[in-house]
């Protein structure tokens, strides 16, 4: 192998491995920025309505609760409430199985713009009485939301 041959191969590594040192991070980061803003809900508007839960997904990113809503017509309607983070709702005394299909629960909740049936969980009042918050600490107004620390 000629000199000039391996300063040319010794450049093309040293671009290499700048570049993935350059690309690996941008890799990491780009999930955490991919995460959605909550324009898509009504923040000004908080409306609070007795439910009775079809379904609690405990998922990542965020966790969904489906609840039927009786309508204004008297016929109950389905409604998907976004909430907070797994890691920070379980902090705030959430539990894969906080609620129950059948469950009488009050959602406060700030509505989805677009008027349809949704919007993002901020409290809810589960059976038992007890207040939790839908996004981890966040609370509605004039709700009172269990803490960690009055566990």
């Amino acid at each position: 192998m000629t000199r000039s041959h391996y300063g040319r191969s010794r450049w093309v590594a040293q671009k290499l491995f700048v570049s993935i040192l350059l690309v690996v991070p941008l890799s990491i980061v780009s999930p955490a920025s991919a995460h959605h803003s909550y324009a898509m809900f009504d923040a000004n508007n908080l409306i609070t309505k007795d439910a009775t839960v079809k379904e609690f997904q405990w998922t990542n990113p965020h966790s969904w609760l489906q609840v039927m809503i009786l309508g204004d017509n008297g016929v109950a309607e389905e409604w998907s409430l976004e909430l907070g983070p797994l890691v920070v709702l379980n902090r705030w005394g959430w539990k894969p199985h906080s609620l129950n299909p059948g469950d009488r629960v009050k959602v406060s909740l700030n509505p989805l713009r677009d008027g349809t049936r949704g919007g993002r969980l901020m409290s809810i009042v589960l059976p038992n009485g007890a207040t939790l918050s839908g996004q981890g600490g966040t609370q509605a107004s004039g709700a009172s939301v269990t803490s960690p620390t009055s566990h």
